[in-house]
């Protein structure tokens, strides 16, 4: 008896230390991190992957980018099995990629484009005011820091690549907002989240800018999944970030991050931008 015992508990010990070990060596989830979001907060990054680690039940690893092309690569190669993509990369992307959640920014799943320029211009009302200006794109493939403004400036009747004196691409939305601030440019088209956010941090950076235009809706850059990331996987993802504002720890990490939390998304979201940027096949 004794040693039947023994042996019991000698065996649930060899399988709790199975999985114990299971558990170390399993791969992470590989999350990218674009310039969607503020990546130069390493602080919060490190309060939310540990977040995510305790929710999920396995390490998180984040992949930083600035480059929304670079991020989508990665995720069609497999190398990341989710990531949080601007909404233009994501309707042009491979139709492989899954919606896992859409942030909600002040009450609503969208956010704009605006038009800035530096606080002591007080006569620009508009992308017209701006001919033959210096201009500062954050990224080919964002809408706010970069179609958007293609769009409007086709609209006003000219061509994008002749209406501005010069411009450059800055790979960041806060860096295009720096840019205008210091005067290295006289205008940009930023995301709202990210020019609100910095402002709600009293940032001098968006106190020298001012707002000018703010363009029509669009739907809040979605967290996408990879065809790497498992069915279990998914649906373990979209548990946690949905569950994010339902617990108080969660709470305080959306507050940090300017977010009311995360919703079921939905492709009528990314319709707009869908209808602007996929040309429609003629008959």
């Amino acid at each position: 008896m004794p040693g039947s015992v023994f042996t019991r508990h000698f065996l649930i010990g060899l399988l709790l230390a199975w999985i114990a070990s299971a558990q170390a060596f399993a791969a992470p989830i590989r999350l990218g991190i674009s310039p969607a979001f503020l990546h130069d907060r390493h602080a919060l990054l490190g309060e939310w992957k540990t977040y995510l680690e305790r929710q999920l039940g396995q390490e998180v690893a984040f992949v930083l980018r600035d480059s929304y092309r670079d991020m989508l690569e990665l995720v069609s190669q497999g190398k990341l099995d989710a990531a949080w993509l601007c909404d233009c990369p994501y309707v042009t992307a491979n139709p492989a990629l899954r919606l896992i959640a859409t942030p909600v920014f002040r009450g609503r799943p969208y956010y704009q484009a605006y038009l800035i320029v530096p606080a002591r211009d007080v006569a620009t009302r508009g992308m017209a005011d701006l001919k033959g200006k210096v201009f500062a794109y954050a990224d080919p493939y964002s809408n706010a820091g970069h179609l958007s403004a293609v769009r409007t400036i086709e609209q006003l009747g000219h061509a994008p690549d002749r209406y501005f004196r010069r411009t450059f691409f800055t790979w960041s939305h806060r860096r295009a907002i720096e840019a205008v601030a210091t005067g290295m440019a006289d205008a940009a088209t930023v995301s709202s989240y990210i020019w609100e956010t910095l402002d709600s941090q009293a940032s001098s950076a968006t106190t020298r800018t001012r707002v000018v235009a703010r363009s029509e809706e669009y739907g809040f850059p979605p967290l996408v999944a990879g065809a790497s990331l498992t069915e279990a996987g998914f649906a373990n993802l979209r548990r946690v970030f949905l569950d994010m504002s339902r617990d108080e720890e969660g709470r305080g990490l959306l507050r940090k991050m300017n977010l009311d939390g995360f919703t079921p998304p939905q492709p009528a979201y990314y319709q707009r931008s869908r209808e602007m940027l996929v040309p429609t096949p003629r008959p």
